[in-house]
């Protein structure tokens, strides 16, 4: 993940699949993480955008299987993504891919809200 300097989105769209996108790549990644779970059926990638990070602001994606008030929820090549009501506007537009290089894996998330970003990887400035 990345750290980047981002200004929330005012006019966050008003359908859930136009807030965020997930490659068919980390859909693939996600549905593997869960393959060999037991329960799913109520399990979502979470995005999130969370106070902290040397850039004041972080990403976070982990499964969940709560429902807040205020979630945005929608399902993106077959994967359940929920947006909690405080992060929609920073992360509006956003795409989620998975990337694989010989240094390193993991979900990367290109926002095009971000201003900037750290050298760390994991924060972002909105």
């Amino acid at each position: 993940m990345s750290t980047t300097d981002v200004t929330p989105d005012t006019t966050a769209p008003d359908t859930p699949a136009e807030l965020i996108n997930l490659t068919p790549t980390a859909a693939e990644k996600v549905k593997s993480f869960l393959a060999d779970q037991e329960e799913i059926d109520d399990v979502a990638l979470r995005v999130a955008v969370q106070a902290g990070g040397c850039a004041g602001f972080r990403y976070a994606l982990f499964f969940d299987d709560r429902k807040l008030d205020g979630d945005v929820e929608h399902e993106a090549h077959g994967v359940k993504i929920r947006i909690d009501q405080m992060s929609t506007p920073y992360i509006s537009g956003a795409t989620i891919d998975w990337k694989e290089s010989l240094e390193a894996s993991g979900f990367a998330i290109e926002n095009p809200n971000a201003s900037g970003s750290c050298a760390c990887g994991d924060s972002a400035t909105f």
